[in-house]
């Protein structure tokens, strides 16, 4: 019997209130949500000949979606998008700079990223992964842009997004086994705590997969001299 990962996945529209990237580019303010949001992440697109992601919430409905073809003219650009196929949020490659950097847009926007999200590279052994700097332009007034960490190693599913002050923010964890059903490194869980936006935890994940996922993926363009994850 295969597993069941996407219980109400046969169609797109989703009753679920949208999990957008929110208005406020700087906004610390906390969300609604008392408790923390727990997403089901399936690295696979619902789509025929696209490579991606499949979100699911935990009744069962669909809340974010992947979906890159594999001959996709834009290829360092990957779009995170609602059960509908509206883009939340748009995630670009930063050509011609040293390291390996990705700049994170509101919608389909292709001008004033929210965030710059930069590979961690050491010689040294480290649990750092990547670091998320907000943009330009300033900060308004009575706010302050907050810094992310992600710490922890992608490869074993186990990480963690810090915020500046090391509180948790978000966690990507394997999925518990169901039933006897052992779930591989494909579907895994997305815990995101309350007042931290639910569209940046899964531009993360796809950053993530981006830096240090398997060879296999077709979303990404990597170059060979890229460093390694070492954990």
């Amino acid at each position: 019997m295969a597993k069941r990962i996407h219980p109400n996945a046969g169609v797109f529209e989703s009753k679920e209130p949208r999990l957008s990237s929110g208005d406020d580019r700087f906004s610390t303010q906390p969300l609604p949500a008392e408790a923390p949001v727990a997403l089901t992440v399936w690295r696979k697109s619902l789509l025929f000949n696209c490579s991606g992601f499949t979100v699911f919430n935990e009744k069962g409905n669909l809340v974010f979606r992947v979906d890159k073809y594999a001959k996709s003219s834009n290829k360092g650009e990957i779009d995170l998008m609602d059960a509908v196929g509206n883009p939340i949020l748009t995630i670009r490659r930063k050509m011609l700079s040293l390291g390996e950097r990705w700049q994170i847009y509101d919608g389909d926007e292709a001008a004033n990223p929210r965030f710059s999200v930069r590979k961690h590279v050491s010689l040294l052994q480290s649990r750092s992964l990547a670091h998320m700097t907000p943009c330009a332009p300033p900060v308004p007034e009575g706010k302050r842009g907050v810094r992310y960490e992600i710490e922890g190693s992608y490869a074993n599913r186990s990480c963690m997004i810090y915020d500046e002050r090391r509180r948790p923010m978000a966690e990507i964890r394997r999925k518990e086994a169901v039933s006897g059903a052992v779930f591989g490194l494909d579907v895994f869980r997305l815990v995101v705590q309350p007042g931290f936006d639910a569209a940046l935890a899964m531009a993360a994940v796809i950053l993530l997969e981006e830096m240090f996922g398997s060879k296999s993926s077709l979303i990404r363009s990597r170059s060979p001299n890229l460093v390694a994850e070492s954990n």
